[in-house]
């Protein structure tokens, strides 16, 4: 079974009451504006695997006009999204520093969510700021599928049989060129 965004239910009462009474959890993914498609590609990696996600790609009250013109109806946006949710992932590149919301997000879903830091290709071993290595630090596509067998109760190898995730080794993989992967380039 696949995951869904969950901000593309709330048009759909029925189907919004069916989900939620599933109790699957749900991972509010946070990250910076420019960093969009790559935060795209893991929220769709998340789905495939069957998680349930919250990505604002679907969420008019957060549209880029808000942000400047209604920072209220953004926060109230924000802390609804975080409020629905089990987990966060914050997608740290070398931009998240330049971000005014991700640092929002995080104090608001602190001590209300999983918190887990993802970062992208690239980011040096110890460049994080004090703040994001106060949680559990994804590095590589293997530590994402750790976390997502964790989340979801099911063993890796089970996961990978069913196809539901990719194997860090896959040249196919989806998120090969957003995320770095296990011992080429990060050890």
């Amino acid at each position: 079974m696949t995951g869904i965004n969950r901000k593309e239910l709330e048009s759909n009462f029925n189907e919004t009451v069916r989900v939620f009474n599933r109790k699957i959890e749900c991972i509010f993914i946070s990250y910076q504006r420019k960093d969009k498609e790559k935060a795209k590609k893991i929220a769709d990696y998340l789905i495939r695997a069957g998680l349930d996600i919250y990505f604002d790609e679907y969420d008019e009250d957060l549209k880029i006009k808000y942000q400047i013109t209604q920072p209220k109806r953004v926060t109230d946006a924000l802390c609804k999204g975080i409020n629905n949710s089990s987990h966060m992932l914050v997608i740290v590149s070398l931009t998240t520093l330049e971000s005014k919301w991700v640092p929002f997000e995080i104090g608001y879903g602190y001590d209300k969510t999983d918190l887990a830091i993802l970062t992208l290709k690239g980011i040096p071993k110890g460049s994080l700021p004090e703040y994001l290595r106060t949680a559990k630090v994804i590095r590589d596509i293997d530590d994402l599928n750790k976390k997502i067998s964790l989340i979801k109760g099911i063993e890796r190898e089970v996961l990978l049989e069913r196809k539901e995730i990719s194997s860090w080794k896959n040249v196919l993989n989806p998120i090969r060129e957003v995320m770095d992967n296990m011992l080429l380039d990060n050890y």
